[in-house]
Protein backbone atom coordinates (compact mmCIF):
# COMPACT_ATOMS: atom_id res chain seq x y z
CA UNK A 1 0.00 0.00 0.00
CA UNK A 2 3.17 2.56 0.66
CA UNK A 3 4.60 1.60 -2.14
CA UNK A 4 1.26 2.53 -4.42
CA UNK A 5 0.50 5.34 -2.96
CA UNK A 6 4.27 6.61 -2.90
CA UNK A 7 3.99 6.00 -6.73
CA UNK A 8 0.85 7.78 -7.02
CA UNK A 9 2.11 10.86 -5.99
CA UNK A 10 4.99 10.75 -7.43
CA UNK A 11 2.82 10.51 -11.10
CA UNK A 12 0.70 13.30 -9.69
CA UNK A 13 3.64 15.25 -9.32
CA UNK A 14 5.25 14.63 -12.89
CA UNK A 15 1.55 15.39 -14.44
CA UNK A 16 1.75 19.01 -12.40
CA UNK A 17 4.62 19.85 -13.68
CA UNK A 18 4.61 17.92 -17.34
CA UNK A 19 1.28 20.49 -17.40
CA UNK A 20 2.41 23.73 -16.41
CA UNK A 21 1.14 26.81 -17.61
CA UNK A 22 4.55 28.40 -17.60
CA UNK A 23 3.78 29.77 -20.68
CA UNK A 24 0.78 31.07 -20.33
CA UNK A 25 -0.47 34.11 -19.16
CA UNK A 26 -2.35 33.96 -15.70
CA UNK A 27 -5.52 36.34 -16.41
CA UNK A 28 -7.34 36.04 -13.02
CA UNK A 29 -5.75 38.94 -11.44
CA UNK A 30 -3.55 41.90 -12.60
CA UNK A 31 -0.90 40.89 -10.60
CA UNK A 32 -0.60 37.42 -11.86
CA UNK A 33 -1.39 38.82 -15.60
CA UNK A 34 2.15 41.01 -14.59
CA UNK A 35 3.85 38.41 -12.69
CA UNK A 36 3.27 36.08 -15.74
CA UNK A 37 3.88 38.80 -18.24
CA UNK A 38 7.58 39.00 -16.20
CA UNK A 39 8.29 35.89 -15.86
CA UNK A 40 7.55 34.97 -19.60
CA UNK A 41 9.18 37.98 -21.12
CA UNK A 42 12.65 36.74 -18.65
CA UNK A 43 12.49 33.11 -21.45
CA UNK A 44 11.77 34.60 -24.89
CA UNK A 45 14.67 35.07 -26.92
CA UNK A 46 15.72 38.78 -27.08
CA UNK A 47 14.24 39.01 -31.07
CA UNK A 48 10.98 38.16 -29.61
CA UNK A 49 11.07 40.34 -26.38
CA UNK A 50 9.81 43.58 -27.99
CA UNK A 51 6.99 42.23 -29.94
CA UNK A 52 6.00 40.51 -26.96
CA UNK A 53 6.10 44.06 -25.28
CA UNK A 54 4.36 46.33 -27.74
CA UNK A 55 1.79 43.34 -28.62
CA UNK A 56 0.76 43.46 -24.84
CA UNK A 57 0.40 47.15 -24.67
CA UNK A 58 -1.06 47.59 -27.63
CA UNK A 59 -3.63 44.70 -26.44
CA UNK A 60 -3.95 46.76 -22.85
CA UNK A 61 -4.42 50.31 -24.66
CA UNK A 62 -7.13 49.03 -26.66
CA UNK A 63 -8.62 47.03 -23.76
CA UNK A 64 -9.46 49.57 -20.87
CA UNK A 65 -11.78 47.77 -18.43
CA UNK A 66 -9.19 45.64 -16.77
CA UNK A 67 -11.90 42.28 -16.50
CA UNK A 68 -12.09 42.67 -19.92
CA UNK A 69 -8.47 42.65 -20.69
CA UNK A 70 -7.45 39.98 -18.00
CA UNK A 71 -10.29 37.24 -20.22
CA UNK A 72 -9.20 38.73 -23.53
CA UNK A 73 -5.30 37.86 -22.40
CA UNK A 74 -5.71 34.41 -20.20
CA UNK A 75 -3.83 31.31 -21.66
CA UNK A 76 -2.50 33.22 -24.31
CA UNK A 77 1.12 32.05 -25.54
CA UNK A 78 3.36 34.59 -26.34
CA UNK A 79 3.14 33.86 -29.90
CA UNK A 80 -0.89 34.08 -29.75
CA UNK A 81 -0.02 37.51 -27.96
CA UNK A 82 1.78 38.39 -30.86
CA UNK A 83 -0.82 38.02 -33.02
CA UNK A 84 -3.36 39.49 -31.50
CA UNK A 85 -0.96 42.52 -31.37
CA UNK A 86 -0.15 42.32 -35.19
CA UNK A 87 -3.74 41.92 -35.65
CA UNK A 88 -4.58 44.85 -34.00
CA UNK A 89 -1.79 46.83 -35.41
CA UNK A 90 -3.40 45.94 -38.90
CA UNK A 91 -6.69 47.19 -38.24
CA UNK A 92 -5.59 50.58 -37.00
CA UNK A 93 -3.31 51.00 -39.75
CA UNK A 94 -6.21 50.45 -41.82
CA UNK A 95 -8.61 52.73 -40.24
CA UNK A 96 -6.17 55.50 -40.40
CA UNK A 97 -4.47 56.01 -36.97
CA UNK A 98 -1.85 58.91 -37.20
CA UNK A 99 -0.21 56.58 -34.97
CA UNK A 100 1.03 53.85 -36.99
CA UNK A 101 0.99 55.74 -40.75
CA UNK A 102 5.20 56.25 -40.15
CA UNK A 103 5.33 52.54 -40.72
CA UNK A 104 4.73 50.44 -43.32
CA UNK A 105 4.07 47.09 -41.56
CA UNK A 106 4.71 45.27 -38.26
CA UNK A 107 7.76 44.43 -39.12
CA UNK A 108 9.49 47.97 -39.82
CA UNK A 109 7.71 49.12 -36.05
CA UNK A 110 9.40 46.30 -34.40
CA UNK A 111 12.47 47.46 -35.82
CA UNK A 112 11.82 50.98 -34.84
CA UNK A 113 11.69 50.11 -31.40
CA UNK A 114 14.25 47.13 -30.85
CA UNK A 115 16.82 50.28 -32.66
CA UNK A 116 14.98 52.69 -29.61
CA UNK A 117 15.62 50.32 -27.19
CA UNK A 118 19.23 49.73 -28.20
CA UNK A 119 20.04 53.44 -28.02
CA UNK A 120 18.22 54.31 -24.75
CA UNK A 121 20.42 51.09 -23.55
CA UNK A 122 23.95 52.86 -24.60
CA UNK A 123 26.16 54.32 -22.38
CA UNK A 124 24.59 57.72 -21.73
CA UNK A 125 27.54 60.92 -21.95
CA UNK A 126 28.77 61.33 -18.45
CA UNK A 127 27.44 64.27 -15.64
CA UNK A 128 30.44 67.08 -16.48
CA UNK A 129 30.46 67.13 -12.58
CA UNK A 130 32.00 64.24 -12.23
CA UNK A 131 35.22 65.38 -14.56
CA UNK A 132 34.98 68.85 -12.59
CA UNK A 133 34.95 66.92 -9.17
CA UNK A 134 35.95 63.14 -8.90
CA UNK A 135 36.65 63.66 -5.04
CA UNK A 136 33.31 65.09 -4.22
CA UNK A 137 29.70 62.93 -4.50
CA UNK A 138 27.44 64.82 -2.43
CA UNK A 139 27.13 67.97 -5.29
CA UNK A 140 23.66 65.72 -6.67
CA UNK A 141 22.68 66.40 -3.25
CA UNK A 142 22.84 70.33 -3.02
CA UNK A 143 20.31 70.56 -6.02
CA UNK A 144 17.42 69.66 -4.05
Amino acid sequence: MKKSSAALVLITCALLIGCNKSQQINGSSMKTVNRSISQIKERLPLDQRIEFEVSFWTLRDEIKDNGQFMDAIDGKTPDQLIAAGKELFEKRKASGSKEYEKFANWEQMISQYSQERIDQNRKKTPDQRDNANPHRIDYKMHSM
